[in-house]
């Protein structure tokens, strides 16, 4: 079995995937979003994702503010889960992301990235960040 996790931006989705004994997580890649509004696309290529890696469940990364509140973003992670399960006939689970993408930012510094290339890394890295997580508590 394998589970994908997934960090939801507004630009973009960073993609992971675990091993098949779900021990660690891996990056995949990160989707472009055309805009903010529009998922068809970004859906269809994750379905695509899900399929070609046998995925069985799926870790979305849950935005809660530092304070634990929820904010806009966090509604529009919930919108996004139901897409997914319905879409995908998935079970979709959420997981605290909270310091994942400082963490995933921190981690691509350090690797000497140039700054215009670190955008397209750091969402990725999230997502292996999320997923990781989710494992570990397993």
């Amino acid at each position: 079995m394998r589970i994908m996790g997934l960090d939801f931006g507004s630009k973009t989705i960073g993609v992971a995937v675990s091993d098949e004994l779900m021990i660690t997580a891996q990056g995949v890649e990160t989707v472009r979003r055309k805009s903010e509004g529009k998922l068809r696309q970004s859906l269809a290529r994750i379905e695509e994702l899900i399929r070609e890696f046998q995925v069985e469940k799926i870790v979305l990364g849950y935005p809660k503010n530092m304070n634990n509140s929820e904010g806009l973003r966090c509604e529009k992670t919930l919108e996004f889960k139901e897409m997914l399960e319905r879409r995908t006939g998935l079970p979709v689970e959420l997981w605290d992301e909270r310091l994942t993408t400082v963490a995933a930012d921190r981690v691509v510094m350090e690797a000497s990235v140039r700054r215009e290339n670190r955008k397209n890394y750091v969402d990725k890295i999230a997502a292996v960040f999320i997923l990781q997580g989710y494992l570990d508590s397993l």
